[in-house]
C-alpha cells in the first residue's frame, strides 16, 4: 500500500503542484480513507518528502538503464531528454517552484541529490564524447557539467519561462541543442542533426 500511496501521491504532485494537493485528494484519487495515508506517512510533509526520493530514484534508475546501453554520446542524452520529458509530460504547476517556496529542506536535499547524479552523468557523457571525438577536446568538463546543472535547473524558474509563452517541451528541446551545439565537433554536429530531424 506504501509504494501504491507513492505512486499516485507523486502524479498528483508532478500534475497539480505539492502544495496544491491535500491529503483528502490522494485519499479521493486512491478510494481510501485519509486515516491509511496517516498509517505510513504521519504528515503530509513526510509524504512530500518520500514522494520527491520516490521520483528521484525512478528517474535515476530509468537514466542509469539508458546509460547502460553505452549508446554514443549525443544520441544518450536524447534518450535521457525524452525519458525525462515523458515523466513531465503532465506536469503543469511548476512542482518544483511549490517544494521550493513550502518544503525548502525537502528541496534543498533532493537538489544536492540532483546535483551529484547529474554532475557524475554528465561528465562521463563528455568525457566520452571526447574520446569519440563529437565534443571538442579543448573544453573543460568539470566546467560543462556545472552549466549544464545550472541551466537544467534554471530552465524550470517559470519568472522566466512562463509556460503560456514558453511550451516546457519547447524549453528544454532548446536547451539540449543549445548545449550541445556549444560543445560539439564538426562530427558532433553530423550526429546532432541526425538527431534534430528524427525528433
Amino acid at each position: 500500500m506504501r509504494e501504491k500511496i507513492l505512486e499516485i501521491a507523486s502524479q498528483l504532485f508532478l500534475n497539480l503542484g505539492f502544495k496544491s494537493v491535500t491529503m483528502d485528494d490522494i485519499a479521493n484519487e486512491m478510494g481510501i480513507s485519509k486515516k491509511t495515508i496517516y498509517q505510513h506517512f504521519t504528515n503530509k510533509t513526510k509524504l512530500v518528502e518520500a514522494t520527491t526520493d520516490y521520483v528521484f530514484h525512478f528517474v535515476c534508475d530509468g537514466i542509469d538503464c539508458i546509460r547502460a546501453e553505452k549508446s554514443n554520446p549525443i544520441a544518450e542524452l536524447f534518450l535521457i531528454h525524452n525519458f525525462i520529458k515523458q515523466i513531465l509530460k503532465n506536469e503543469k504547476a511548476s512542482p518544483q517552484h511549490q517544494l521550493q517556496k513550502y518544503y525548502p529542506k525537502i528541496y534543498k536535499k533532493l537538489k544536492e541529490n540532483q546535483f551529484l547524479i547529474i554532475h557524475d552523468c554528465v561528465i562521463t557523457n563528455l568525457n566520452r564524447g571526447i574520446e569519440l571525438e563529437l565534443y571538442r577536446n579543448s573544453i573543460n568538463p568539470e566546467l560543462i557539467g556545472r552549466f549544464y546543472f545550472l541551466a537544467g535547473t534554471g530552465i524550470k524558474d517559470q519568472n522566466l519561462f512562463p509556460t503560456e509563452v514558453f511550451s516546457p517541451n519547447e524549453v528544454i528541446d532548446a536547451y539540449l541543442e543549445y548545449h550541445l551545439r556549444g560543445i560539439i565537433t564538426k562530427k558532433g554536429e553530423e550526429e546532432l542533426i541526425k538527431h534534430l530531424n528524427q525528433n
